[in-house]
């Protein structure tokens, strides 16, 4: 799904599916920060896993890798998978997950930008509820997603796996 939309800031904007040769630019956006950084890592080429994951998100009718473009440039890029459930009467939920804007741009509207789109995403694919996570110490996301309408109604809770 490709959209361009003209916003005043911050000017015109794509938003898209990722592809392969995006993987850098999503790379870098995923460790400019001190958290990302120890996360994940930029390489060229691209470290295979990353190839690997993309193609499975592209394989999911309902995962979906989101860049956001301005003049040719990927600034950002989000993940939202659809969730199907059998609470609150069956309800599909969008998740929404891995929200990153350049350094260079943030507090210029493209996040919100790319949220209003992921939530329309949402909504189009008949989810009656977006949620998302955000780490705990991300104090300055936790203003943004309030300011978009977004509650702590929930504790995240994670476990990893060997």
């Amino acid at each position: 799904m490709n959209t361009t939309i003209d916003q005043s800031p911050p000017g015109s904007l794509t938003f898209r599916d990722a592809v392969v040769g995006d993987i850098p630019a999503i790379m870098a956006l995923l460790v400019d920060d001190m958290l990302g950084q120890s996360r994940d890592v930029v390489t060229d080429p691209p470290d295979p896993a990353y190839v690997t994951a993309l193609a499975a998100i592209g394989d999911n009718p309902h995962d979906h890798l989101i860049v956001v473009e301005r003049d040719g440039a990927v600034v950002g890029c989000a993940q939202l998978t659809m969730l199907h459930g059998l609470s609150r009467k069956g309800m599909t939920r969008g998740l929404i997950e891995g929200v990153r804007v350049a350094s260079s741009v943030r507090s210029g509207g493209v996040g919100a930008a790319l949220v209003a789109h992921l939530v329309e995403m949402a909504r189009e694919a008949g989810c009656g509820m977006v949620q998302l996570t955000t780490d705990k110490r991300r104090e300055r996301a936790h203003a943004f997603y309030e300011r978009l309408g977004f509650e702590a109604t929930h504790v995240g809770m994670k476990r990893m796996l060997d």
